[in-house]
């Protein structure tokens, strides 16, 4: 079978599992159901796999035309290129995990077998995003996660206790993605007026070898609407707010957009639009900047959260803040590798969250909890993974990939970089707090919680340690050459291999002195916070506390600096005085009025005419007389 028809299978294996489910899931039994949900994946992971292991040259796989004129050709057109290939990995790979684990956490919903079909559909659109050929397949996909996104944020949106604030967080994701697509749309008409083609290949062509440059102005238009589309999708700051509501679906789905997949979408758009950015340092900086404001303000927010999911979610948007930044430096291979590990630890964690969840029986309040580690041991153990990683642990792979953004950043600019160790403090502060107020100490909830404490069955914990074990190794991807020579920079060579523009970008060199430095200081912070974490929450017993006792910092924290409360005054509350004025003078005032005024005099003339119709023969002779006289006077007065 050859690499195109491998691919074109890949696509359509979990459309076809949408399909299937779709169709007849409602019939078929919910093991059937979710089997071949989650079957089609490892299936398309594995052909992934071979196409990752074939002789990586780029291919253009033509599907059919969308358009064809003289001046404007659109097609639908997949590439494969060292690029797609590792999205590729990522989201079958992760996303498989998180179908086998949805199995067992979604075994008792009525809504199963809609469950995985919007599952698959997500992934089938995720995949049309990464393999397009053309910033329309982008654009495709990118609309076509959007829409899965807010139907599996809404899943339950029938719930009698929380089915309302579901459909709210569901439309507010939706909402606030639909400002970034519009910048994301002008961004791509912007680029056909310049460049007559969305093709990459094309697009890339030009820059890089026929020497066509965008005037100054014209190159940071394109790339900030570029950008003000990756800001929704990947949730900087101001379009972020949407995110942490968004866990209001269900977990696995918390664990497939924020980990790998949904939010990743922004990183991906700059990664493959590298050629452009390099031409906008001003657009460059304003990433960079808003990069490090997202990645501070979501650290610092997710201090004081008490939802074990919302604390997740925070440390999502600061994680995509720092990739953000590394992507203002150029750093694009460093920006992929922490999407890579990214995808392992915190696809970890949310599923952890996941089991924890379904042991608390559905509870998320980390103030309720304590003491879980003897109750889950699997559980317990991969969290505490996760949670290291992420932490930027020793040798675990966090370590590394941030690592080597922080070295960027002391490469680019001092000052930079010592915000950046702050947020990695802020990181591993929130991340320890949660680990050891869940699994550490007494338990806090009632007695009939703790009689139900239980392990997840083996299809919900096997993606656990799978995803665990990646999350150590995962630095073997892209290890330092300063310290490692053998297989150094391995996914860096591998992405800059045929994907256009990488391979022309610069590489950072540090003195191994400054790298054994910097290298020495992560793991003296990363250490000393865990043992402050130990002494603060394990050996004094200390709980989170209730909002009533919060004030200063601590309570901005809890409050979400109140952005959400700005932004209702801002926006949403005038919005809806609009609304109301619109329905009053427009709606009301005017169309109400126009139209009850027209079927009015329709209904008059209808009555007057009506009267004509008497069915009395002499009636309507008279008016056939009258009729004739009239004629006849008219023709008479005309000559």
């Amino acid at each position: 079978m050859s690499i195109e028809q491998l691919v074109l299978l890949v696509l359509a294996l979990p459309l076809l599992g949408a399909l299937i489910n779709g169709t007849i899931g409602k019939n078929l039994p919910k093991v059937v159901s979710g089997a071949i949900a989650t079957g089609v994946m490892f299936i398309a992971f594995a052909l992934s796999m071979v196409i990752f292991n074939s002789n990586g040259e780029q291919r253009i796989i033509h599907l059919f035309n969308i358009l064809s004129y003289e001046d404007l050709k659109l097609s639908a057109n997949l590439m494969v290129d060292s690029l797609s290939t590792w999205m590729l990995l990522i989201v079958t790979g992760v996303g498989s995990l998180i179908h086998l684990f949805s199995m067992g956490y979604m075994s008792h919903d009525k809504g199963y077998y809609k469950f995985f079909t919007y599952l698959n559909c997500f992934i089938f659109a995720m995949l049309i995003l990464v393999l397009g050929s053309n910033y329309f397949m982008l654009f495709f996909g990118w609309e076509g996660v959007g829409i899965c996104s807010y139907l599996l944020i809404s899943f339950h949106y029938s719930d009698k206790e929380k089915g309302m604030l579901n459909g709210i967080a569901a439309r507010k994701a939706f909402i606030m993605n639909r400002i970034g697509d519009l910048g994301l749309l002008i961004g791509l008409f912007l680029i056909l007026i310049q460049f007559g083609s969305l093709e990459y290949n094309d697009v890339a062509q030009q820059i890089l070898v026929n020497g066509i440059r965008p005037t100054e102005a014209m190159s940071f238009a394109i790339t900030l609407f570029l950008f003000v589309g990756a800001t929704g999708k990947s949730a900087q700051i101001p379009l972020f707010t949407w995110l942490p509501d968004a866990m209001a679906g269900p977990t696995p789905v918390s664990a497939l957009i924020h980990a790998a997949t949904m939010v990743t979408a922004g990183i991906f758009l700059v990664v493959r639009s590298n050629f452009l950015f390099e031409l906008a340092p001003t657009t460059q900086d304003i990433m960079l900047y808003v990069g490090l404001a997202t990645s501070l303000v979501a650290a610092f927010i997710a201090l004081r959260q008490n939802d074990i999911k919302k604390v997740l979610a925070y440390s999502t948007v600061s994680q995509l803040g720092l990739l953000f930044v590394a992507l203002g430096m150029g750093a694009y291979t460093a920006a992929m590798f922490h999407v890579t590990t990214h995808a392992f630890f915190k696809a970890l964690l949310f599923l952890g969250s996941g089991s924890v969840i379904h042991a608390m029986s559905d509870e998320q309040d980390i103030r309720l909890m304590g003491g879980l580690k003897k109750f889950i041991p699997i559980t317990h153990i991969t969290f505490l993974i996760g949670t290291l990683a992420i932490a930027g642990f020793p040798l675990l792979s966090g370590f590394y990939s941030k690592d080597e953004i922080l070295a960027h950043a002391a490469h680019h600019n001092i000052g930079i970089y010592l915000v950046l160790m702050v947020s990695v403090a802020l990181t591993a502060i929130y991340m320890f707090r949660l680990y050891f107020l869940v699994f550490h100490g007494s338990f806090r909830g009632s007695d009939e919680a703790k009689s139900h404490l239980h392990e997840s069955p083996l299809n919900m914990t096997l993606p656990l340690m799978v995803l665990a074990v990646l999350s150590v190794v995962g630095g073997l991807l892209n290890l330092p050459g300063i310290i490692f020579h053998s297989g150094a920079h391995w996914l860096s060579h591998y992405l800059e291999l045929n994907t256009a523009g990488l391979n022309l970008i610069q590489p950072m060199h540090l003195e191994s002195d400054q790298a054994m430095l910097l290298m020495g200081g992560a793991v003296v912070l990363s250490l000393g916070i865990l043992l402050v974490s130990f002494v603060v929450y394990v050996k004094r017993s200390t709980t989170a506390k209730d909002d009533d006792q919060l004030s200063g910092w601590e309570m901005l924290s809890a409050k979400k600096l109140y952005f959400d409360e700005i932004y209702n005054f801002l926006f949403v509350k005038p919005t809806e005085w609009l609304s109301k004025q619109f329905h009053a003078i427009i709606e009301i005032g005017i169309l109400n009025k126009s139209i009850n005024g027209i079927t009015l005099m329709l209904s008059h003339s209808g009555e007057l005419i009506r009267k004509w119709q008497s069915g009395m023969v002499a009636s309507y002779l008279l008016w056939m007389v009258l009729g004739i006289v009239g004629m006849v006077l008219y023709y008479l007065i005309k000559f």
